[in-house]
Order: structure tokens, then C-alpha cells, then sequence
């Protein structure tokens, strides 16, 4: 994967994690009805995908090592 296309994707994350927040913290209104998303969940599963973007961007700018 290209450089770009990773930075591309990590600034897509991140702001999925941003949104994803926001609307977790939300408080829910009963009278619309129930939340069909698990925003929260959403939240920690696109802040977990940022780990592998970060290294991978770290290892193509080379500040880790190659693997072996």
C-alpha cells in the first residue's frame, strides 16, 4: 500500500472515530426510538484500526526497521 493511500485512510479513521464519539456521547431520546447503531462499539473497533495505519506509515517512512 502506497504512502498516500494510507495517510488517506488513516485520516478517514480517525475521523470515523471522531464521529463515532461525538455520537456516542449523545444521550439518548427514548421518544425517537431505540439507537440501531452501537456507536461506542463503532468508536472502539475504528480506534483499534488506527494501530496497524500508524505502524504501517512508520514503517514506510522508515522509522522501523524492515521485517525480517
Amino acid at each position: 500500500m502506497s504512502l498516500t493511500l494510507t495517510l488517506a485512510l488513516l485520516a478517514a479513521v480517525i475521523a470515523l472515530v471522531v464521529f463515532a464519539g461525538w455520537r456516542g456521547s449523545r444521550p439518548s431520546q427514548p421518544h425517537l426510538g431505540v439507537r440501531m447503531v452501537p456507536w461506542r462499539f463503532v468508536m472502539v473497533l475504528a480506534a483499534a484500526l488506527t494501530l496497524p495505519l500508524i505502524v504501517h506509515v512508520a514503517a514506510l517512512l522508515g522509522v522501523l526497521p524492515p521485517p525480517r
